[in-house]
């Protein structure tokens, strides 16, 4: 068949490469406009766009769908993964089979922007990866393909991702043999859930909830848009944690403990592993503390 895949991050990557090696074409790319990026704001490509220019694919880098009609009209489908754009219907019913979507979660669990993210926030221990007919809803369509994951629990949002994408592969070629040998998709069956974009400030840590609750945010939120904290006037991430009962006191304050650093929240305590401090790079949580000379007393928040 002849492939579009609409697609921007880099969780698109392992389908793309398996695309590349398969006996169908990959006759066109379409991922978001270049953006300003880094401390310069230079304009740059997505990763899937790179992925395209690499291997001389055309890309489309449309800044409103309508500039996809007459581009992929001849085309057989268009598979999306991440593209980040809602289509409308019209637009949807070009390609000659329409448009399939990779989905990170089990659907109709999850529907939305942030899947794996939402899952991990809500200590889910399993979840997985839905290949669907994409229709006028959000994530709402006929089902071709699923295959579920065990969550490891040290996995965080983008390691999360990383296992999942490992799965597109397989379940796209199950989806694209559906569809050459005629089988139609079932529909969505189960409790539908949403899982909206995650704010900068919904990722906001507050010390007062449970021990557990705030792991599950840590790991939901790193590293987009990050976990973080006040830390003398100053925006503070923690990238990894691990709950412990090493020390007691209020909620948000700090300790140092056998080359530890701790912090007490409304159950138990976390041990920080690794943060990322203002203006700072990823460090070890002690190293932060020996350079932040701690007195004892202080709180974050």
């Amino acid at each position: 068949m002849r492939i579009g895949v609409a697609a921007t991050p880099d969780v698109a990557i392992p389908t793309l490469d398996w695309l590349l090696q398969s006996e169908h074409e990959i006759s066109l790319i379409i991922t978001q406009p270049d953006r300003p990026a880094g401390r310069g704001r230079l304009l740059q490509q997505s990763v899937v766009g790179q992925w395209a220019e690499s291997h001389q694919i055309p890309v489309l880098k449309p800044e409103n769908s309508t500039e996809l009609i007459g581009e992929i009209e001849g085309l057989d489908l268009v598979l999306t993964i991440g593209y980040g754009v809602l289509l409308p219907e019209a637009i949807l019913a070009l390609p000659k089979r329409g448009f399939l979507n990779l989905h990170f979660s089990l659907l109709p669990a999850y529907r939305g922007a942030a899947p794996a993210q939402r899952a991990l926030r809500n200590g889910e221990t399993v979840t997985g990866v839905s290949v669907f007919q994409l229709d006028k809803g959000m994530d709402t369509g006929p089902i071709f393909t699923q295959e579920s994951l065990h969550i490891d629990p040290s996995w965080r949002s983008f390691e999360l991702l990383e296992h999942l994408a490992v799965l597109g592969p397989e379940v796209v070629k199950r989806s694209f043999a559906m569809i050459e040998s005629g089988q139609s998709p079932y529909e969505q069956v189960g409790t539908a859930s949403i899982a909206p974009k995650i704010s900068k400030a919904e990722a906001k840590i507050d010390f007062r909830l449970d021990a557990s609750q705030i792991s599950d945010a840590i790991r939901a939120f790193t590293y987009e848009p990050g976990a973080w904290t006040i830390w003398k006037g100053e925006p503070f991430k923690v990238c990894a944690a691990e709950i412990s009962d090493a020390v007691v006191g209020n909620p948000g304050e700090v300790f140092v403990r056998d080359k530890s650093v701790y912090v007490v929240t409304g159950s138990a305590s976390l041990e920080l592993l690794k943060v990322i401090p203002a203006g700072k790079k990823e460090m070890e949580a002690i190293d932060w503390a020996r350079g932040a000379r701690l007195t004892g007393g202080e709180f974050f928040g």
